[in-house]
């Protein structure tokens, strides 16, 4: 009877082994997408009154919850009956994020001429703040589940080699970081400037060190969400271009002689690129035949 005990806490000990260490390369191969994920819900969080910013963020991770929900069965059960549909959605999420990140480099250059007028302020009800507000969260949440889509596939591939049972504990987890990670980090980046006000009014001496840091704080929040859309712009080309390095056949060993990091980041523009192109242009076409 104990010897069958400990066979089963050997068992688990080999399964916690297995899971350290496929978890590491899954950690790895998702932790530039994880990035991208916390820049843009930064920016999605961000510009709501203060009172609203932390009800709007666990609005979005209830929302990246029930993402996680849907997207671990179906992603299990195509990997056990259909791997290359699985190949196949991870190359599709590859085009759509080397598009995005094409698209970001585009606007920052070419911005748009219909924006440069004033804003004006608008008078809205408090049904209408409402309805702006849940148009943001579905906003962000349906691209919480397009990231969460590519971010569980990567997760898992990685793993594919894996028994089942390691594959559903790593994924799962890499998926449970990815929400609560995330917003966890978002959380105090969109605080940071109510925080620094709060530092600001402790005392009403001028210039104390609570003053300097709370300037600070104020004044750093607009360029960390800056930075990080700038570092997750760069992360969804690197991404991308890993995507087509290592599941496109013919492109195995073509480019040995350069640094991987710069053939995943060229390629990941050029794709992305080709892919705006088409898009754009199949717009035009669109607009023009049925105008």
């Amino acid at each position: 009877m104990a010897s069958g005990i400990f066979a089963i806490f050997d068992d688990i000990a080999a399964l916690m082994d297995d899971v350290a260490v496929m978890g590491k390369v899954a950690g790895k191969k998702t932790a530039g997408l994880m990035g991208d994920d916390l820049a843009v819900n930064a920016e999605k969080a961000s510009g709501f009154m203060s009172a609203r910013e932390l009800p709007v963020l666990w609005a979005i991770t209830k929302g990246s919850f029930l993402n996680k929900f849907i997207i671990l069965p179906v992603a299990f059960l195509l990997s056990a009956f259909l791997p290359s549909v699985v190949t196949a959605v991870l190359i599709l999420g590859g085009l759509y994020l080397a598009y995005e990140g094409a698209e970001k480099i585009y606007e920052y250059f070419v911005p748009h001429t219909h924006q440069e007028d004033s804003p004006k302020l608008e008078k809205l009800s408090k049904d209408e703040v409402l309805a702006r507000e849940k148009g943001k969260i579905k906003s962000a949440i349906v691209t919480d589940f397009i990231l969460s889509v590519e971010i569980v596939i990567i997760a898992l591939s990685s793993v594919a080699q894996g028994p089942l049972l390691t594959q559903i504990i790593v994924v799962t987890l890499i998926a449970l970081i990815a929400t609560v990670g995330v917003y966890g980090v978002v959380a105090l980046i969109v605080r940071m400037d109510e925080f620094g006000a709060r530092l600001i009014s402790m005392n009403d001496r001028e210039n104390t060190l609570s003053d300097k840091l709370g300037r600070f704080l104020v004044w750093a929040l607009p360029k960390v969400i800056k930075g990080l859309s700038i570092v997750g712009t760069i992360a969804l080309l690197l991404v991308s271009g890993g995507i087509f390095t290592h599941n496109i056949y013919f492109l195995h060993g073509i480019f040995d002689t350069f640094p991987a990091i710069f053939v995943e980041f060229v390629l990941g523009m050029i794709v992305g690129f080709l892919v705006l192109l088409v898009l754009t242009g199949g717009k035009k076409l669109w607009k023009a035949a049925f105008k």
